[in-house]
Formats: structure tokens, sequence, C-alpha cells
């Protein structure tokens, strides 16, 4: 369905950053489950208004891109005006969703909304930057699920929330700047800012953002707050998925020619979707 088509409902996956506060902080009761999921909802319905509203700036230029042009919106599935009350609707749900639940997740939303804006009309032709600005949108979830449900964030997993969206921004520039090597695709379609990365560039920062999600990781699992907090020492052996996880993703990146979505990656590989799944199932044990 073109509806569906253009809210991208496979992105949502990375909402699940909303949910790593309560896993993580032992916050299992009914009311902050039930008050995450409306964050989560929230930040479903406002990455969708962004998506809807990148085709509508995008419109002209998708027309005339190989691949784009299929979109509901410049494909004329759906009307420019329709996308415009689309857009209008998941924007407002957004924030009615988040304010039932907290101030805070309303500012982070707001925020979230307003970041990309200007990430599509500027900084996403910034070098570097860019990729920072993507971390921060799931840094926002990260806090939407600590401090927007009145708990407090763990800095370890915020470090390691960071390194791995560092990680998996980089390298979706490099499976973008690989894809225009195999394909020898109109350069003048590709993203402006991938003029300014070069190859042996980007692979340093996936290794160095990979090693400090690894490294971040592993010490949070063996602090002594983490150990006290949780009454076990047993979470270092959820490291191994993560570890795996990464050398997969890396995999897929060098040898498959993917790495360009996330989303479509995690839920596509089984070797990605087990590793997920298995990390929740041994991390909910350790917890539990």
């Amino acid at each position: 369905m073109p509806i569906v088509k253009i809210l991208r409902p496979h992105q949502y996956i990375k909402n699940g950053f909303v949910l790593i506060g309560p896993l993580f902080s032992h916050q299992w009761t009914l009311a902050t489950l039930s008050q995450a999921l409306l964050a989560f909802l929230a930040f479903c319905c406002i990455a969708s208004a962004v998506y809807v509203l990148n085709d509508i700036v995008d419109i002209e230029a998708d027309r005339e891109h190989p691949v784009k042009r299929y979109r509901p919106l410049p494909s004329r599935e759906i009307s420019l005006n329709s996308a415009k009350f689309l857009l209008s609707i998941l924007v407002v749900a957004a924030l009615l969703l988040s304010l039932v639940v907290s101030l805070w997740v309303l500012v982070f939303v707001a925020t979230y909304f307003f970041m990309n804006i200007v990430y599509s009309w500027k900084l996403k032709h910034v070098v570097i930057l860019d990729v920072f600005i993507i971390s921060a949108g799931f840094m926002l979830r990260i806090l939407a699920g600590t401090v927007g449900l009145d708990i407090a964030p763990s800095e370890w997993l915020l470090l390691c929330g960071l390194m791995v969206t560092l990680f998996l921004g980089f390298t979706k520039r490099r499976a973008e700047l690989l894809m225009l090597e195999t394909t020898k695709a109109n350069e003048s379609l590709a993203r402006r800012v991938l003029d300014e990365y070069s190859p042996a560039m980007l692979e340093q920062f996936i290794a160095v953002t990979a090693a400090c999600t690894i490294i971040s990781y592993g010490l949070y699992t063996v602090s002594s707050t983490t150990v006290a907090l949780h009454g076990s020492t047993d979470l270092i052996y959820t490291l191994p998925f993560v570890v795996y996880g990464i050398f997969r993703y890396l995999f897929l990146l060098h040898h498959r020619e993917k790495g360009d979505d996330t989303a479509k990656e995690l839920l596509t590989d089984k070797h990605l979707l087990i590793t997920v799944l298995g990390w929740v199932v041994a991390t909910l044990w350790v917890l539990a």
C-alpha cells in the first residue's frame, strides 16, 4: 500500500532504543511500560513525519532518481496535498502522545523533529557532523526512555548508545560509497556530503567506533554500579552477542554490499536477527 510505503514502518525498530531505559533500570511496572510504549509510538509517528517531510521536499529530485522515483509521492501514487495532510496528522499525534507521557518526552520528540528539519535543510551536507546528527536522534530516544520516564540514565549506556549509533552512521556512509563504486551510479544523484568522505577515512571511523562500542559495553557489564544494580556479574555473558553482531554487520557491508539501511538489514539477515533476539533473551535472563 502506498501509505505504508511512505510511512516506512520497518524503520520503527530503531525506536526500540526508547525501551533500553526501563529494561536496564528494572523499571518493569505496568505504569512504566505503558508510558514507554506511548513514548515508542510517539517516536514512530514523528519518525514517519520526518520521512514524509523529506519526500515532500525532495519530490522533484526523487523523480529523477532511478530508485526513489518509485516511491509513492514522486510516482504520484499519493498526491502532494495528501502527503501534507498526513504530515500534519503525524506531527499532532506524536506531540499529543508524548505530552501524555511527560513534558520531557514532548521536548525530546519536538527536538527530534526540529533537528531533522535542520538536518534535511543544511546539516546533512556537513561532513562528520551529518553522522553525529543521526546519532543524536538515537540519543534522544534513549533520553525519552530514561529522563522522560523519570529514570536516571546510565552514563555507560549513553556512551554505548553513542558509539553504536556512530558506528551505524559511518557504515551507512561507507555503504553509499561502495554503491557508487560498484554500480557506477550517477554521482549527481548521490549525497553531496559523500564528496567529503574517503573510503580510508570512513574505515578508520568505523574501526574506532566499533572498538569503542565493544569496550564501553564490556566495561558497563562489569562495572561495580551495574553489578550492584542487577545483583549479578553475569551480564558480561551477553557481550559475545554484541561482538558477533558488529562483525556480522561489517561482513554484510564489505561482502554483501549492504549496510545503507540498518532496519532492513536487521529484519532480512537471519544471522543479525538471531543475534539480536539472543542478546535480548540473554539480557532478560540475567536481569530477571
